[in-house]
């Protein structure tokens, strides 16, 4: 009787033959056919999430929760593959592997997308998060460049792998467990700091035992990197809907009057001005906001939000300052900021 080696002739495995037996049949056929809508889909969903955690939906949250179950898959691949190996006899190929991170990845960054997309305050550094979050998204769908690029280079991927896991918690925290921004972020940078363990061990391969601390302080690095550098990642669940800047202020209705780019210096002896913000926090506010005035670029004034209810357009708050100095001609600003120092929104004005 003739036997088979173990070289390029040897039969397939028993979990080579079900990848096989999945490519081959009707359903995977057409599955990789329209492999391209995956991206649309998840957005798609993350569009419809959005919405619904607009409107309290309890389903958001049942999304949120599919999508992290997902990512518990995938970061203890190699304990589920020993598993699935035990159940086949054989350990999953590598090819399956990648190809159901590569729709992890998909699905998370399209996912969270549009949280981002509606959130952020363009004219200021949030532009560059969110610009990353599209190159991500946009990468994870062209092939030959997640495939070859960034799959190829196991550090590349573990980097990828964690800023998709960050934007996915800045995403879920909002909304699975009603978190602060401040909560989220300092969550998210700490698993993104674990998660670039694996990453920097791969590109550093140096057998010295000085390694591992290098290691530990280019992760701590990273975590401090993102928590300082929050005022340029959008706060996924709360954005700005109005913001005016005007002359008079209906306090009893809670309406600003016509809000204005410029203003001549006269115009500022009578009352001062009012900057009035419509905060949308469908997960409720939970944490101090402020309205932070500058003149030129320097912070003039930081003054604390009196937020007492919410409705469907969102909280409404004003601040009034009547003291502008000797001379307040000039470039101003004045931004919506959480307590933690997220930015929610800005409006510029001048004073000539």
């Amino acid at each position: 009787m003739a036997t088979t080696s173990s070289g390029e002739h040897a039969p397939p495995q028993a979990a080579e033959r079900l990848v096989a037996r999945l490519t081959d049949s009707r359903l995977g056929r057409l599955a990789y056919r329209y492999r391209r809508l995956v991206p649309l889909a998840s957005f798609a969903m993350g569009a419809g999430s959005f919405f619904l955690v607009e409107r309290q939906a309890q389903l958001a949250q049942w999304v949120t929760a599919l999508m992290l179950l997902g990512w518990l898959a995938l970061l203890f691949e190699g304990l589920l593959c020993r598993l699935l190996a035990r159940f086949f006899g054989e350990r999953i190929p590598q090819a399956a592997v990648r190809f159901a991170a590569q729709c992890l990845h998909q699905e998370t960054l399209f996912f969270v997308l549009p949280f981002f997309l509606a959130t952020t305050t363009w004219l200021s550094g949030q532009a560059v998060f969110t610009g990353l979050l599209i190159a991500a998204a946009a990468a994870s769908t062209l092939d030959p460049l997640y495939l070859n690029a960034i799959a190829g280079r196991r550090w590349l991927f573990l980097g990828f792998h964690g800023f998709t896991l960050f934007a996915a918690l800045l995403t879920a925290g909002p909304i699975m467990l009603s978190l602060t921004t401040g909560e989220s972020v300092a969550i998210a940078s700490a698993a993104m700091a674990v998660c670039a363990l694996p990453s920097f061990n791969d590109a550093l391969q140096a057998g010295h035992w000085w390694r591992w601390f290098l290691l530990a302080a280019l992760s701590l690095a990273l975590g401090a990197l993102t928590w300082f550098g929050r005022y340029w990642i959008p706060p996924a669940t709360l954005r700005a809907t109005d913001f005016a800047i005007t002359l008079q202020m209906d306090t009893a209705e809670r309406e600003p009057g016509r809000s204005r780019d410029s203003f001549a210096t006269d115009d500022l002896q009578g009352d001062g001005l009012y900057a009035f913000s419509a905060i949308k926090a469908p997960r409720g506010l939970h944490q101090q906001i402020f309205h932070v005035w500058s003149h030129d670029g320097e912070v003039v004034d930081r003054i604390p939000l009196e937020i007492v209810g919410g409705r469907e357009a969102g909280y409404r708050a004003w601040s009034h300052k009547t003291v502008f100095g000797d001379d307040a001609s000039g470039r101003w600003r004045v931004n919506v900021v959480t307590d933690d120092g997220q930015l929610i929104g800005a409006r510029r004005f001048t004073v000539e």
